[in-house]
Formats: C-alpha cells, structure tokens, sequence
C-alpha cells in the first residue's frame, strides 16, 4: 500500500505531500491541476517495484535495476519529449525533481530525482528492502476491450500514439482466469456487475471480448460504452488482479456513465477497498464523490478513505493540495461551483432577471 508520495518540482507540482495510506483514496480539481499525473506517477514507482527482473531471484531491489526501470517507465507513460520536461517549468529556469514515495511495510522509501536537462535517466537516492507482491492495475478514461485484439504486439513493434498504461492493461486483461479461493471471492465482487451489465464478459479464442446473457452473445464493440467500462473492471476481477491485492489507479470512471452506474461503480470500488485493494480515483464527479462517501459512512466493513483537492494557485502557478479524512477538507469542489452559478444563471434567465 502506498502510503506517502513527497514531490518537488514535478509537472504542476512545486511542493506537494500526500498522505495516502487509506484504502480509498479521492482525487478532485479541475483541469490541469495534476490528477492524472498524481495517478500516473503513483503507477508507475508501483508499477516498477512489483516488475523484478528474472536475474533478481529473490533478491531485493537494488539502485541501479530500479534506476533504469523508473526512468524508462516514466518516459513510456507520460511521453514527454525528454524527461527533464517533467521538471516544473514555473518560475522558468534549470531546477530538478525530486520524488519520494513510502509504501506499508517497506523499512525505507522509493527516493529519486532528475534534472531539467535530463533526457531518459533519474538517480536513485533510495531503494525500497522488498519487491512488491502485486502488479498495480490503471484504467484509463476510456475503455480498452475494443482495442484489445493484438494491440500488446501492435504497440511492441510499431510507434502509436498509446501511453504504457495501455499495454499493461491489455496484458492483464488477457490473462487467464482465476481458481480457487480467489475466484470465489472475485464471484462477490462480479454479481453486482454482471445485473449491471446484463451479462457477463468472455474473451473467445480469436481475441475479441464479448458481452454474454441468456440471449447470446454480443460483441463488445456492439455494447455502449459506459457498460464496457463496467465489463473492463468485471474481467480484471475475473482474473484475480483485482482481488485483495494490489492497487486500482483509476482516471475518471464517471466518464460516459449515467448516475445509475456511476453508482455501481462506487459501489465495486468500496467493496475493492473493503477487501484489500488500495483504490485511488481521480475525478471530476460531485456525484461519484458523494456516493462514494455515502458507501464509505455506511460501510460495516470500515473502509478507510482519503480526500485530496488539487487547486491552481492564483499567484506563482502551479497546484496545492488539500487532503483529509473528511470530504470538507479537501477544499471547494470546482464542479459544485460552477453548477451553482449556472443555476443562478437559469433561475436569472427564468424569472427575467438576466
């Protein structure tokens, strides 16, 4: 579990500490204060200490190994130009990024730092004692089982315009299903999602996802889009990645979902937290934020949570973090805002004020 991730000067970022460590953890601001480059970045330092190399047998991370693995991660999720890019531009001049994230159990922290002339390298000041158990899932703002088919060999050997969180994901979503103990916990998770979906997911041996219920088969791309994003989340619990283990990183699942399966998507994501899944979302959704605490506050299995609000700074550019155990501490919600307003705005128009 990720517990802390100090940053300097990366991207938006000049100084920002989070305090992690809850299950569920929620992110809101408005655009261009950093939430989905919090999400990636939180990925990848996960990503890269639950990926040892087959020469390590056993051993524990060391500097160098990790050196490479992060910097190369970090080029191949963000795709900037050159790394040093990540470097916060605001005030200009040449300055580094220093970051350091603390995970549960670990006797020291992930600590590294690059330069804003760096090209593809960073330099490990600390390496964790112990490899990760499990591989962090991250789910973009779309759907991926449309894409699916052949897309891991498409994006080894040509140049697309995919960041690597794509192929990670296609990877665990075509991995085998689970047996056992785990199949039969991931069976309480998947009930609630397959009444949602009408059916349930199945990959065919060509490749393709389908959508499968009492009347047959559907192919996925025939299903509209908020329910493939429902079917995503059903096939990774399927397999077990998502089954009291490892870390949901998930970039605005409200995005095409009505209110009703924005619900059923809180819903899962509790029950994720519940069972040992550290979730951390990012979003936009006044609506997904209050049903999340609504489950949260009623939760007999007292899921911990945890409330960021990522605000530009109105002088020096740049963003602030606010963070709490309570929803008011985070800050204002941009989104309720502005709703307000335009209500002001309709009522003004409405009544012949405006």
């Amino acid at each position: 579990m990720l517990q802390q991730l100090d940053l300097k000067n990366f991207t938006v970022f000049p100084e920002a500490t989070f305090s992690f460590g809850a299950q569920l953890n929620i992110i809101h601001g408005e655009n261009g204060a950093g939430k989905s480059h919090l999400l990636k970045l939180a990925y990848v330092l996960e990503h890269a200490l639950a990926s040892p190399p087959s020469t390590a047998q056993g051993s524990a991370p060391t500097k160098a190994g990790l050196q490479r693995a992060v910097a190369e991660e970090l080029v191949e999720v963000f795709r900037p130009d050159a790394l040093g890019r990540l470097v916060t531009r605001t005030p200009p001049g040449r300055k580094g990024a220093q970051v350091q994230a603390l995970f549960a159990g670990q006797a020291q922290p992930l600590s590294f730092a690059f330069h804003s002339a760096s090209k593809t390298e960073v330099k490990i000041a600390q390496a964790p004692s112990a490899w990760l158990d499990a591989p962090p899932v991250f789910l973009p703002t779309r759907e991926a089982l449309t894409i699916y088919p052949g897309f891991v060999s498409l994006y080894d050997t040509t140049v697309i315009e995919f960041d690597r969180t794509w192929r990670d994901l296609c990877l665990l979503l075509g991995a085998p299903l689970s047996r056992g103990p785990r199949a039969a916990r991931g069976a309480q998770l998947l009930a609630p999602l397959e009444q949602a979906m009408g059916g349930r997911v199945e990959l065919d041996q060509s490749g393709r996802f389908y959508l499968n219920d009492d009347r047959g088969r559907v192919e996925i791309n025939l299903v509209a889009e908020g329910l493939r994003k429902l079917a995503m989340i059903a096939r990774l619990i399927a397999t077990g990645h998502l089954v009291g283990q490892g870390a949901l990183f998930w970039d605005e699942p409200e995005a095409n979902l009505n209110p009703k399966l924005i619900n059923a998507v809180a819903a899962v994501l509790v029950a994720l937290a519940s069972q040992g899944v550290q979730v951390i979302v990012a979003t936009h959704s006044l609506f997904l934020v209050r049903a999340l605490y609504l489950l949260v506050s009623r939760a007999q299995s007292a899921v911990s949570a945890r409330y960021f609000g990522l605000h530009l700074r109105q002088e020096g550019g740049g963003a602030e973090v606010y963070q709490g155990d309570e929803i008011g501490a985070a800050g204002a919600f941009v989104a309720l805002d502005e709703d307000l307003a335009q209500a002001e705005r309709y009522l003004d128009h409405e009544t012949g004020l405006g």
